[in-house]
């Protein structure tokens, strides 16, 4: 009797000895592989329902086109801040942040910029579109093959040479096009916008043969009450085609022919 329960005694101590060991060789690989980038997780915000990056995109930024590959890669040599800045070397990321899990995943956020124009050039009086939108700061940023987005198209002196909108000088600009893009009725009225080596805005709409001449960009709430007037008053009243140009520059006016 003694004899079987000294048997079963170091039986379970010899289980339990095992079952120890084969959980602390489980743990270390565990630790060890969460230690290496198992897979790169990557998460894209959407403008207007739609992306201008794709997966495939980002982690050919973050990887320098697969020069620099970061699965398998330790995390002790991966330096996150330059991941960041890597992407965000990419006109078509806006903000990003790179972190990992618990699991051994390399999490990637991207922030995509939302446009509010459309550079556009003429030239041997053919229209061709130039590889750049506008963003919600005035900075320029290329055309995606992914997506197309429906805004104002811009043309004009003022643009040559610029690199983008976000002196101050062009704040009364990015005004003008952050209200047309945040009012649906002028998003769906203003087509094109043009503005003069000066700073002289004019406009056209998509219906109507009429351009609208809003001048430099300045009290622009007070000149787009004028506008409304004129839509909703002079031209239900007088029909779309009656005029070729509306003048809202000058202050009480609204000059019409």
């Amino acid at each position: 009797m003694f004899s079987t329960f000294r048997l079963n005694k170091r039986l379970a101590w010899t289980l339990g000895v095992g079952i120890t060991l084969l959980g602390l060789i489980t743990f270390t690989e565990a630790r060890q592989e969460q230690k290496h980038c198992r897979e790169v997780v990557i998460a894209l915000d959407k403008v207007d329902g739609h992306q201008f990056l794709s997966r495939r995109d980002v982690t050919g930024y973050l990887t320098n086109e697969g020069s620099d590959p970061v699965i398998g890669a330790s995390f002790d040599e991966l330096d996150f801040r330059q991941l960041e800045e890597r992407l965000k070397r990419h006109g078509l990321v806006k903000n990003c942040q790179v972190s990992r899990d618990l699991t051994g995943n390399l999490l990637v956020s991207v922030e995509q910029p939302r446009p509010i124009a459309r550079l556009v050039s003429l030239g041997d009086g053919l229209q061709f579109v130039q590889g750049q939108y506008v963003s919600e700061e005035g900075r320029f940023f290329p055309i995606s093959m992914n997506h197309t987005v429906r805004v104002p198209l811009l043309t004009g002196g003022y643009f040559a040479n610029r690199t983008g909108l976000t002196d101050s000088t062009s704040r009364g600009v990015v005004e003008l096009l952050t209200m047309i893009r945040k009012d649906p009725f002028w998003q769906a009225q203003i087509t094109e916008i043009d503005v003069s080596k000066q700073g002289a805005v004019t406009m056209w709409p998509t219906y109507g043969k009429h351009r609208i001449e809003l001048g430099l960009p300045i009290h622009l709430e007070l000149k787009f009450k004028k506008l409304k007037l004129f839509y909703k008053s002079i031209l239900s009243a007088k029909g779309w085609e009656r005029y070729s140009r509306v003048n809202v520059q000058y202050r009480n006016q609204i000059v019409c022919e």
